[in-house]
């Protein structure tokens, strides 16, 4: 039988410069046991709107990091309780998320990690529901890998939310502009390749790789049904990826230069 300590769930929020959304994320989490807000050396308001809601702060150097994945681990192990859940700081936690997780962790085969849905909008209309996210783990069975979009490596069974039961997801605050979005593929991009390191491509990944990816989001995920919005969606989302592909050449061509 599990002890009642073991029943009770940290949220952990990474940050930097977060402070545009960050009270509406930490109200919607402050039934939960603790609430550990782990910033980036933010220079705005963020750290003071957390302590005003009562999160326990804790800092990760930014030194040269643009990206959050670096961070995770550390936020992880700041938290006093066994059951974590991540929540980036545009995200909401809903009342019925909040009591299916207290629920669930009372279960003896409750998994190691469960996968949350989440609802993503672009130009006001949601895309990729469900968008799962691997975000509620045990502490001490969790490693995440600091690269950029990874997930962490779970040492035990991971389960999903059921997707039908969609007042379960994240909310998704970010509605990214068209201009946003760009900004975020140059930053985001480059990031990728040092993930890649060492891989290698050529013309036909600069034709196959964005092509399958426009063909994902436009038809398989549904972006046909959502209008201009859908087909605009699918062309940046395959645009990602033809970057993604352009910077492994060009810095592979960097490398034969040396």
């Amino acid at each position: 039988m599990k002890k009642m300590n073991e029943q009770r769930i940290s949220v952990v929020v990474n940050t930097y410069n977060a402070e545009r959304l960050l009270k509406r994320v930490l109200e919607s989490v402050k039934d939960f046991d603790e609430i550990v807000v782990c910033d980036m050396e933010s220079t705005d308001a963020t750290v003071e709107i957390a302590r005003q809601q009562g999160a326990k702060v804790v800092t990760f150097p930014k030194g040269n990091y643009n990206i959050v994945e670096p961070a995770r681990q550390f936020a992880i192990d700041s938290a006093s309780n066994e059951w974590v859940l991540v929540v980036d700081a545009d995200e909401l936690v809903t009342t019925e998320l909040h009591e299916y997780l207290y629920a669930k962790v009372k279960e003896d085969d409750c998994p190691a990690g469960l996968f949350v849905p989440r609802k993503d909008f672009f130009m006001n209309r949601l895309f990729d529901y469900p968008d799962y996210q691997l975000r509620f783990l045990r502490k001490s069975l969790c490693h995440w890998p600091p690269t950029i979009h990874s997930t962490p490596d779970i040492d035990g069974p991971i389960g999903y939310l059921p997707k039908e039961r969609k007042e379960l997801a994240f909310i998704h605050l970010a509605d990214d502009t068209i201009s946003m979005r760009l900004k975020k593929t140059d930053l985001y991009t480059d990031n990728e390749v040092k993930k890649r390191l060492g891989k290698h491509c050529g013309i036909v990944d600069l034709v196959v790789s964005p092509l399958w990816r426009f063909v994902r989001s436009y038809f398989f995920k549904g972006g046909i049904t959502r209008g201009k919005a859908g087909f605009i969606n699918a062309v940046l989302y395959a645009f990602y990826k033809f970057i993604t592909v352009a910077k492994i050449i060009e810095n592979d061509r960097r490398n034969d230069i040396r």
